[in-house]
């Protein structure tokens, strides 16, 4: 069985639930650090940028799911674009699918 075709919008839907994923994953990693970094420099000094610090954290939280989400939408949508126009060329690719 050779995959012949690749269902752009289908294939952009899935990557950008997987990037978003991702997403989360990084910008909460990306917060605690943040935090920390913005708990310490806050006893260390008297102006704004723990704060600075704090909300910048907090921001990839919302910011970078929202982020990777476009990106994976959109690499779906061009890698699939790419895959169907190629595999017309060089045969697509071949699978051995079972029935379970």
């Amino acid at each position: 069985m050779v995959l012949r075709r690749i269902g752009a919008l289908s294939l952009a839907k899935v990557m950008s639930a997987i990037y978003g994923a991702m997403g989360l994953v990084i910008g909460a990693i990306v917060a605690v650090f943040s935090l920390f970094g913005a708990a310490v420099g806050a006893g260390a000094e008297e102006s704004a940028e723990p704060l600075v610090g704090a909300l910048f954290g907090v921001g990839a939280v919302v910011f970078l799911p929202i982020f990777y989400a476009i990106i994976g939408f959109l690499g779906g949508l061009i890698g699939a674009g790419l895959y169907n126009a190629l595999a017309g060329i060089v045969g697509g690719v071949e699978a051995e699918l079972a029935e379970g």
